[in-house]
């Protein structure tokens, strides 16, 4: 009781004033996060990468072929190489994105029964960072539904896949060719411009008499 009393004298004399406990929860910032991932950035930039998805089961690469999708491009074989390539745009800060094919230019999609085609709408997947270092693609609307091939790279339906198969882990490799995408800058050798040799004119004689 004395501590008390002393306690209040000091916060009338002094004006002290410790804050007071809150009641509210502390905010959950993984929630926050998947909120906020779940939104499409209407404001931002986009940000386009171009790069081959190698399949770790088929041993192959991803490729689009209007609505057929397999993983069968070899990667030494140049045609298979430019069909293999990749424009991934990012729709979120986060991690979702867009794939559609460099030469066909059909997305990657899920239809309503799992099964990955290629469509001329695009569709939204979540890329996601496994801890052996692989990459698995996630259907946003259909959270467990993932992008899979077999060992002949053909592809599996989403309801039979889980995040631990080797089926669902690829592995994202740089494309070697030209990157034949308009917003990309590509190198240019500088030139000089030449300019027309110009000879100083002449005075003329009359306006050196006149003067």
């Amino acid at each position: 009781m004395q501590h008390c009393g002393n306690w209040n004298y000091l916060q009338h004399s002094f004006g002290i004033y410790l804050p007071q406990e809150s009641n509210h929860p502390s905010p959950n910032f993984n929630q926050y996060v998947r909120t906020q991932g779940a939104v499409t950035d209407q404001l931002s930039r986009r940000q386009v990468r171009i790069y081959q998805l190698y399949s770790r089961t088929s041993g192959k690469h991803v490729q689009i072929q209007g609505k057929r999708v397999t993983a069968t491009a070899e990667d030494g074989n140049v045609k298979q190489s430019l069909v293999s390539r990749l424009f991934v745009e990012t729709d979120t800060f986060g991690s979702r994105v867009r794939i559609r094919g460099a030469e066909s230019g059909h997305y990657l999609c899920m239809n309503r029964k799992g099964k990955l085609v290629g469509k001329s709408r695009d569709c939204i997947f979540t890329e996601i960072v496994l801890e052996n270092n692989y990459t698995a693609f996630q259907n946003a609307k259909h959270e467990g539904w993932y992008v899979a091939f077999t060992r002949k790279g053909r592809p599996i339906k989403a309801s039979r896949t889980r995040e631990n198969q080797r089926e669902v882990h690829f592995i994202k490799r740089l494309h070697n060719g030209p990157p034949p995408f308009p917003n990309t800058d590509q190198s240019k050798h500088f030139e000089f411009i030449r300019f027309p040799v110009t000879h100083r004119a002449k005075r003329n004689r009359k306006s050196r008499t006149s003067s």
